[in-house]
């Protein structure tokens, strides 16, 4: 059933777009929801009760999404293969009280969201959206996708030691301005609500954060270089998507299909995965068992399932910089457009053991697309993905793999242009089986 060719250029064109409609968690999944619907997916509430009939569902809940496509002939007992994933990305989000200033300027609160690289903020045009909760209890996606926002630098003139090493204060350096006079309490928020549609009074409460205005671009001499803000792990959650739409359309049209192939996407992986949407949460596993039972199944089945099953914990890696090469081990290089990586360490910051290695391998086999092998200099501390926490709280073989991009956790970051079709079509090929 494998296509190694599914997926092109053409991906990478379509991922720009993902990007520029995704500029935070809940339009990431919202994006990804449109793409599965037209695709056949239908949405189910958790509220509802569950059939096990055969075909594309998805659940939301805040900033995650989880979707599965169940075969004709799956039965309740049959193994699920996931890609796993996250949605969010190191920002700046605004806080509870959001109006402020200092000496004239009209500037908005903000806190640091993850690990980000707070000088990749500065003096960029920013714009800012999220989701605002109205007193009904419903929610309205906002994006202000203009230049509305920017965190000025100091001049070099005031700080003449800024080249030497420049410090920033996250609570005094940080704060965005947005204009000029008296700040008022309600400002921000009135003119969000005006943004959207709504009345400043039907706001009850807000999810925002700020995000670079600044198209995706692709660069270099040939074009083979793609640079663009929440690569991770936006990149993962578009290829994860079209790679599940593609897999149920080929299950549709020529049936066999071993496995419940699965997209589980979720939120908060850059600060712990420690919420409902996050990864540490239940979420995933209350679909899962859902499923198994919607068909019918037991307790018994769901154990077996979950005993056949592998998740393919897909987040982006480094690739050896040309300026640090020394801060990488010497024996790995993971290079742009050289194939998605398979990501190892032995103390379980990456879930990969020679097991996963193996089907990761056969994957991309059978999608014809080359691979690399990433590990951490030993000097040099490991981050860590939802891999290790999706084989812990599950029990579950999982895989740690991804692409290679510079300048992680950046406002704007870099990869190459044909890595994300590369990794789409490995993906397809493990969600195949």
């Amino acid at each position: 059933m494998s296509n190694s060719s599914r997926f092109d250029r053409g991906h990478t064109d379509d991922l720009v777009s993902f990007i520029q409609a995704s500029p935070t968690p809940y339009h990431a999944v919202a994006s990804a929801a449109e793409r599965l619907e037209k695709a056949g997916f239908r949405r189910v509430a958790e509220t509802d009760a569950w059939d096990g009939s055969a075909g594309g569902k998805y659940v939301l809940r805040g900033g995650a999404i989880i979707a599965w496509y169940v075969p004709a002939d799956a039965g309740p007992a049959t193994p699920f293969r996931i890609v796993g994933a996250h949605t969010d990305s190191p920002n700046l989000r605004v806080k509870p009280v959001p109006d402020t200033g200092s000496a004239g300027w009209r500037q908005v609160a903000v806190e640091i969201y993850g690990g980000t690289l707070l000088n990749t903020w500065l003096d960029r045009d920013l714009g800012l959206a999220g989701r605002l909760t109205l007193r009904d209890g419903s929610t309205r996606l906002v994006n202000v996708d203009r230049p509305l926002l920017r965190v000025p630098q100091l001049a070099i003139h005031l700080d003449r030691q800024a080249n030497e090493g420049l410090k920033l204060d996250r609570q005094r350096h940080m704060t965005p301005l947005w204009g000029l006079g008296e700040t008022h309490e309600g400002d921000l928020i009135g003119f969000l609500a005006d943004e959207a549609g709504l009345r400043a009074g039907d706001v009850a409460g807000w999810d925002l954060m700020v995000h670079s205005v600044e198209p995706p671009a692709y660069l270099g001499r040939d074009r083979e270089l793609l640079a663009a803000p929440r690569l991770d792990n936006l990149l993962s959650v578009h290829a994860a998507t079209a790679a599940l739409a593609a897999v149920a359309e080929q299950d549709g049209e020529r049936g066999g299909l071993p496995y419940v192939p699965v997209l589980a996407a979720f939120d908060h992986e850059e600060n712990g995965s420690q919420s409902d949407t996050g990864a540490e949460g239940p979420l995933l596993g209350t679909v899962l068992e859902r499923s198994v039972f919607a068909r019918g199944g037991t307790y018994e089945d769901r154990a077996r399932a979950y005993a056949g099953t592998v998740c393919l914990s897909s987040d982006t890696g480094h690739a050896v910089h040309p300026n640090y090469p020394e801060r990488h081990d010497p024996g790995h290089h993971p290079m742009p457009n050289g194939g998605p990586i398979l990501k190892v360490n032995v103390n379980q910051r990456y879930a990969t053991d020679g097991t996963g290695r193996a089907v990761f391998a056969a994957a991309c086999e059978r999608a014809g697309v080359p691979w690399q092998s990433f590990v951490s200099n030993n000097a040099v501390p490991c981050g860590t993905t939802i891999g290790p926490i999706t084989a812990a709280r599950h029990g579950i073989t999982t895989v740690d793999i991804g692409v290679a991009i510079l300048s992680m956790h950046s406002a704007r970051e870099l990869c190459g242009a044909d890595d994300p079709h590369l990794l789409a079509n490995t993906l397809v090929a493990f969600l195949e089986g």
